[in-house]
């Protein structure tokens, strides 16, 4: 047999099945090393997970364990279900912004009714292949909607360093010494952990009075119990329900593919997209079911997972959902004893790992081209101004694409070429002929002054759209006017099946 070349993985080998591939869930097979990994960054993560989702339950006006019971479930089931391994999924804020309305306007049985119902709406996306769309998010919206993630995160923690004792401000900064200096020691215990333990060893013994995890609201005593929304199944609440539900679903998406492929570059690995379309509505779908608010992929969380704590497989999304459990039902008075200075330490962390430093060096910014500098700027300043990621994205992605569609329109040109003997010219056009760079064309003929016989050579070109042909159809009346004759040659196929099925046939009436 010829020998087979082994292509190097960045991953551990144990995590790795036979094939190359990643394992994702499936702890029987994970070496104890990779295991312990896993479950010390679930638990790292589930700890981070409890003040989050209490500040997201007050946002969308429900008791914090609405928005504890949504992190559980959505983080145990799209550990399962979901397309990327190490990504977390639980309550968001931009999930909490979108249903608020619903519950404050029409109750909270409508809330869940609108949970359940987006879930269904990202099941369908999914399933249609909404997540290919990922492919026109250019890497300059990439990286503005990292960088405006890392100043969210960044301005989320500024509450709780306002107003507060000034004790907070040391241990958040010996939170931030630990993190960079254990890791110099041993890498076996997370650093995020090592701080939160320690940390809040050190307010418990001394007695120091400062804001607690406790502070934020009242930790749930029991597992989430199923039922159905308390709403009357009519047409009248669907056509209520739907709009913020869509809504919902939309973001959530939005959220999760773009904190899927981030994931995806980091760890070097591929993920289905249209898988974590899928799972993330059935997660928001048993999410709803069980009295959650709802959520998606949590880019600050992940990366506590991910880049923080070294997490590459579906365990620690797993372990992160069950912990966060197990510490408010189990542990609830000594897990409300947490600093949140020793969270915030945590985050701030996040925040610094997050950005992306390199993309805003003097050296890079000068060899960037100003478009996409533009777009980075854009993608930015939409989200940290609308604290919209999903706004952000799709303000950047359509910057982009005008800014593609000035450039490429340039590049269409056309030159002429008359025959000896007077009687013919012919005119290439060289270039991407769509909307843009076609609305040009016509000012490029002389149609008084050219011979009878006009020649338009497209062999250097290609139609894109209706436009062109429409412009084209628009160069040949404006000949026909004159009595002179026009051939077009040189169509590939695509252009010659779609100039074969539209000329003639734009204008009204026709």
């Amino acid at each position: 047999m010829p020998e087979q070349r082994q292509v190097a993985s960045p991953l551990p080998s144990s995590v790795l099945s036979p094939a190359g591939r990643l394992r994702g869930f499936r702890p029987a097979r994970l070496s104890p090393k990779v295991f312990r990994t896993e479950v010390l960054a679930g638990l790292v993560v589930g700890l981070a997970l409890i003040p989050e989702a209490i500040s997201f339950s007050i946002i969308a006006g429900v008791d914090p364990a609405v928005g504890l019971f949504a992190a559980f479930t959505m983080a145990v089931v799209i550990s399962v279900v979901g397309g990327r391994p190490a990504m977390i999924s639980a309550a968001t804020g931009a999930v909490a912004l979108v249903i608020a309305p619903l519950n404050r306007e029409h109750g909270f049985g409508y809330l869940i009714a609108g949970v359940i119902l987006g879930g269904v709406f990202q099941v369908v996306l999914g399933a249609l292949g909404v997540a290919r769309l990922m492919r026109f998010v250019p890497r300059s919206v990439m990286v503005g909607f990292v960088n405006a993630l890392a100043i969210l995160v960044f301005m989320g923690q500024v509450p709780e360093l306002t107003d507060v004792p000034w004790p907070v401000y040391p241990l958040v900064v010996g939170g931030l010494v630990l993190m960079v200096l254990f890791p110099r020691i041993t890498r076996a215990v997370p650093a995020p952990l090592v701080s939160i333990v320690i940390l809040t060893a050190i307010t418990v013994a001394a007695g120091i009075a400062v804001p607690t995890v406790g502070d934020k609201g009242e930790l749930p005593s029991s597992l989430p119990v199923p039922g159905l929304p308390d709403v009357p199944f009519t047409l009248d609440t669907l056509t209520t329900v739907a709009p913020y539900a869509l809504a919902m679903a939309l973001v959530g998406l939005m959220e999760s593919l773009m904190t899927a492929k981030l994931v995806d570059e980091i760890t070097d690995t591929h993920s289905s997209k249209t898988r974590e379309s899928i799972g993330q509505g059935v997660a928001n779908i048993v999410t709803g079911f069980l009295g959650g608010m709802g959520g998606c992929a949590m880019i600050g969380q992940t990366m506590i997972n991910v880049k923080v704590s070294g997490a590459r497989t579906r365990l620690s999304t797993f372990f992160a959902g069950v912990f966060l459990m197990v510490l408010c039902i189990a542990f609830g008075p000594l897990v409300s004893r947490i600093p949140m200075a020793a969270l915030v330490a945590v985050m701030v962390m996040v925040c610094f790992a997050t950005f992306d430093w390199h993309s805003v060096a003097p050296g890079t910014l000068r060899r960037m081209p100003a478009g996409e500098i533009v777009v980075m700027v854009v993608t930015v300043v939409c989200v940290v101004a609308t604290e919209n990621l999903a706004v952000g994205v799709v303000v950047g992605s359509v910057t982009a694409m005008v800014i593609f569609a000035r450039r490429v329109a340039h590049l269409a040109d056309v030159t002429s070429v008359t025959d000896a003997d007077g009687e013919r010219i012919v005119y290439s056009v060289f270039g991407e002929l769509f909307f843009a760079s076609s609305n040009d064309l016509v000012g490029r003929f002389d149609y008084a002054a050219d011979p009878r016989s006009v020649v338009i050579d497209l062999t250097s070109a290609h139609i894109w759209d209706a436009s062109s042909v429409a412009t084209l159809d628009a160069i040949t009346t404006k000949y026909a006017q004159r009595g002179k004759s026009v051939e077009i040659i040189g169509l590939d196929a695509g252009s010659a099946d779609l100039h074969g099925s539209l000329s003639g046939r734009l204008a009204g009436g026709s």
